[in-house]
């Protein structure tokens, strides 16, 4: 992902990559940067679902859906389009809120063996090189790929949960 400029490969393909890490690393290198992911992941995802939720509850009101004014249930494209919405939301709260703990861990992931750095080494050099917006390095692809995944896995859900309710 992060091996240099076109042409200039250190790695054929991704069975590649796995050899070469093993061979230098063994298995633990296969594992470099896990408990980060984890740390990253995790806090993610809770500002994720509780933006989705809120985002909703905010965009049915607005409709003026559980108020005295609601006639019949919303037809289908509005609820795929609340729902949508949420998502988009949500990806963009959490993406916003995340990405410094993102930008850290991959920071980490990436670093050759010759320099093995602490995250608080990682958080020094990023405010030495870029200042505090070194920290929200990536944040348009991390705000497109957290929006466009949770609205996609989210319409799903939800149309697939609508198909297995029982009537």
């Amino acid at each position: 992902m992060v091996q240099g400029y076109s042409g200039h490969a250190n790695y054929n393909g991704g069975l590649d990559v796995a050899r070469k890490v093993l061979k230098s690393d063994g298995i633990r290198g296969l594992y470099r940067g896990f408990g980060l992911s984890v740390m990253t992941y995790s806090p993610s995802s809770a500002v994720w679902w509780a933006s989705y939720g809120s985002s909703q509850r905010v965009i049915w009101r607005l409709l003026g859906h559980g108020t005295e004014r609601e006639e019949s249930a919303p037809s289908q494209w509005t609820v795929v389009s609340v729902q949508t919405a949420g998502g988009i939301i949500a990806g963009a709260t959490a993406s916003c809120i995340t990405t410094t703990l993102d930008t850290i861990k991959t920071r980490l992931q990436v670093m050759g063996h010759e320099q093995r750095h602490t995250a608080r080494q990682v958080v020094k050099g990023l405010i030495m090189d870029d200042g505090w917006k070194g920290f929200y390095r990536g944040l348009g692809p991390r705000f497109f790929s957290m929006s466009a995944w949770g609205t996609s896995m989210i319409v799903a859900y939800e149309y697939l949960k609508r198909l297995c309710a029982k009537e």
